[in-house]
């Protein structure tokens, strides 16, 4: 199952284990148990710490395995394969329950040790999905610090009928004490966040209580990353609050253009960004949201309002919240969301196989997610506003070449219809003639472009009409010591690399902004001569 190269690098992590680990398996007759077996005695084979049982009479799904450590109360369950973007999640759960220390905060571990009550997880996942390790992977060490959790971690794609009968149309998708719990890309401080309703209140009271900044980074993709290196670098005081570190990042599944990297992954990237942030005397502060921003006023200092209440204070702020997906807005897009709606191909194709569904946007994400879906799925049918696709050529040749791919141009998406419980069809009109058409469908794929998230600095600083910061070629924002970078501004070209150069520029010029402020004044120079 493993090839000789895996293996000699799981034998080395494995070699960290503190204390015994077993494994139990659930097994059928079946060609996907008989991998799980191979899998797992190829696991035991590489530690004299860890062992291994097979069952087949139990009422645990099947193929499934759980990991556990004698003399420990650990419930954590993978059911399918933790191949793919899973086989991190595997190697952590088998550390972690081996009495290997996590990387989590003393503060978040505290939490989840802290939780009251009892908590069954069930998470889906698909193994194409970059989102889904983080949920996983979160659960699992929940599991394995406090014996109130358990986790299941399921492969939707293997156990398809549970999927349809919980008409799961999404992953991640979290499923607590049987009820849903979430949707998306969730980490260790969210879930727990969610959970304990008291953790907000205690971390606005203990954010009201900070000092102001010298420099502020509202953001934390790679734009807000550089700036607080750059900005902490300096010497001065830096903060970063961000709603989730890593940004769009985090939902970008394969990056090839980043210099001198020729191949690395979204979530990779972002756990490289923060660990370096982290690496100086940054206060990074996760899981805020900004509401609203005050220019300075008598007392020098710009104030940034959170989404808990509490704010923040800095003698200068750089902005780099970003951008998100676009969405259609048309009726029954909300609705279905997450029920045949979907904004990721990779995370959510696999679970439409064998299914028709519709992409929407012409551009290269909307092609590239056509492709790929054309692998898995039973037809897409590819909707575009435009007269002509706008993606690279040689994406269009691709496109073309496939057989069960629909091509309609110069068409506007006026409605997604269901049945009250998920996607049924999509509805458009013919931009020449004028008429509607309605293509029966399962699900929806809307790959239209990116929208700044910047509707909380509407009448504080200058806008474009498509709601882009306004910067020159400083950063500098209409507000004096308010600076911006990244893709929530006019700078062109929205990629990773440019991002960096203008969160970098943006924190030297705040740097700059900062001397100026607090050198003597001409008049003040000229009494004291």
């Amino acid at each position: 199952m493993l090839d000789d190269s895996l293996k000699t690098q799981l034998q080395a992590y494995l070699e960290r284990l503190t204390r015994p680990v077993h494994l139990v398996a659930s097994l059928d007759d079946g060609a996907s148990s008989a991998e799980m077996l191979e899998l797992l005695q190829d696991i035991a084979s590489l530690s004299p710490q860890v062992s291994l049982e097979t069952r087949r009479d139990d009422a645990e799904r099947k193929p499934s395995f759980a990991i556990t450590s004698p003399g420990h109360d650990i419930s954590l369950r993978f059911a399918g394969l933790p191949l793919g973007h899973e086989f991190t999640s595997l190697v952590l759960a088998l550390l972690q329950a081996g009495g290997h220390p996590s990387k989590a905060t003393a503060e978040a571990i505290e939490q989840v040790r802290s939780l009251e009550g009892e908590f069954a997880f069930e998470s889906y996942f698909s193994l194409s999905c970059q989102n889904c390790p983080d949920v996983v992977q979160a659960l699992n060490l929940m599991a394995v610090l406090n014996p109130k959790v358990k986790h299941v971690a399921i492969d939707g794609a293997l156990f398809q009928d549970e999927v349809e009968a919980r008409q799961v149309m999404s992953v991640p998708a979290i499923f607590l004490n049987g009820e849903l719990f979430a949707y998306g890309r969730m980490g260790l401080e969210e879930i727990v966040a969610k959970l304990d309703t008291g953790a907000e209140k205690r971390e606005a009271e203990k954010i009201a209580g900070k000092a102001a900044f010298d420099v502020l980074v509202v953001g934390g993709g790679p734009a807000g990353a550089a700036a607080a290196v750059y900005a902490a670098r300096k010497g001065i005081r830096t903060g970063v609050a961000a709603e989730r570190f890593g940004g769009q990042v985090l939902d970008t599944l394969s990056i090839e253009n980043f210099i001198s990297v020729p191949h690395t992954e979204g979530p990779k990237l972002a756990a490289a960004l923060e660990q370096h942030v982290r690496g100086y005397d940054v206060d990074v502060m996760n899981l805020q949201r900004a509401t609203a921003l005050v220019p300075a006023g008598k007392d020098g200092l710009v104030e940034v309002k959170l989404a808990n209440g509490a704010s923040l204070k800095s003698r200068s702020v750089v902005l780099s919240t970003g951008a998100r997906w676009r969405t259609m807005d048309v009726p029954g897009e909300a609705e279905y969301r997450n029920k045949g709606v979907a904004y990721c191909p990779h995370c959510d194709g696999p679970l439409f196989k064998g299914k028709r569904v519709a992409v929407v946007g012409g551009g290269n994400s909307g092609v590239e997610a056509a492709i790929d879906l054309a692998g898995i799925v039973a037809h897409v049918t590819l909707v575009e506003f435009d007269s002509k696709l706008r993606a690279d050529e040689v994406l269009q040749r691709k496109l073309r070449s496939l057989p069960n791919v629909r091509i309609v141009t110069s068409a506007q998406t006026t409605e997604v219809l269901g049945d009250g419980q998920k996607v049924a069809g999509l509805v458009y009109r013919d931009r020449n003639g004028g008429d509607s058409h309605r293509i029966e469908l399962e699900g929806v794929f809307v790959q239209i472009g990116l929208l700044p998230n910047t509707e909380w600095l509407k009448g504080t600083v200058e806008l474009t009409p498509r709601g882009e910061i306004v910067v020159d070629d400083r950063g500098q924002t209409s507000v004096p010591g308010v600076f911006a970078a990244g893709d929530c501004t006019t700078v062109p070209y929205k990629q990773i690399v440019v991002a960096m150069g203008e969160g970098s520029k943006a924190a030297l010029a705040a740097f700059d902004h900062l001397i100026r402020e607090s050198a003597p004044k001409d008049e003040a120079v000229a009494e004291a001569a």
